[in-house]
């Protein structure tokens, strides 16, 4: 298709309500969404490993509640020019009635350029951001508009959220944070702490080490989470 003209007040508007539809549309969820949907909650102010500068001013607006109607795949066409085959796989059930295709396109491109940005930068702020849901949409987006981004999403998968993670598999875990207020805690059975960590002004990476039996993974401060 043509190159698109950026629509900067379009792709905000469509934002919030392409969040809401990507749970609705996305058949194959990542591991840690799927979990998080089971009773993880996400703790205040996590500290990121490395935020990227050139989004970090503009936070993510709430999702949408509803989306409402979308439009059938056979009417979603550009105004001009036409869209490719991994454009349409990608719009395929994302884009709203009233709302220009194109719109919603560039924003799942904006997510990719996002994505291959920060990764480039430093991969583990890329797959923290991916995990932790600072990246909007980037599964659908990476799936279909971003291949070559797969390994990032592939090791988001494996991790999870800062939070409470309800029965976590067992062995030892990372933190992608740069923060020395990242604490956690494995509770067993009743309420039995298992193992908890670290000490107050720890330095260096944040290593977790989840037993067998562990039926809560509590951490605060620690972004997300990924095997070690």
């Amino acid at each position: 298709m043509r190159p698109l003209r950026r629509r900067p007040a379009a792709a905000a508007a469509v934002l919030a309500a392409l969040i809401a539809v990507s749970a609705c549309s996305s058949s194959g969820s990542s591991h840690h969404d799927s979990d998080a949907a089971a009773g993880a909650t996400s703790s205040p102010a996590p500290t990121r490993s490395i935020p990227d500068p050139e989004t970090e001013t503009s936070p993510s607006p709430d999702p949408s509640p509803s989306l409402g109607p979308v439009l059938p795949d056979a009417e979603i066409t550009p105004a001009t020019g036409s869209f490719s085959k991994k454009d349409k796989a990608y719009l395929s059930g994302r884009v709203p009635k009233n709302m220009d295709p194109a719109a919603v396109l560039q924003t799942g491109q904006e997510t990719c350029q996002r994505v291959a940005r920060t990764a480039k930068h430093d991969r583990d702020a890329a797959v923290g951001a991916v995990i932790a849901g600072d990246i909007p949409d980037a599964k659908a987006a990476i799936t279909h508009l971003c291949p070559d981004q797969k390994p990032v999403l592939d090791a988001a998968d494996a991790g999870f959220p800062d939070g409470t993670r309800k029965k976590p598999a067992a062995g030892s875990y990372r933190a992608l944070t740069t923060s020395s207020d990242c604490t956690w805690r494995a509770t067993g059975s009743g309420g039995k702490i298992l193992a908890s960590g670290p000490s107050n002004g720890a330095k260096g990476p944040v290593r977790a080490k989840v037993p067998a039996g562990t039926r809560e993974f509590t951490s605060s401060g620690c972004y997300a989470w990924v095997p070690a």
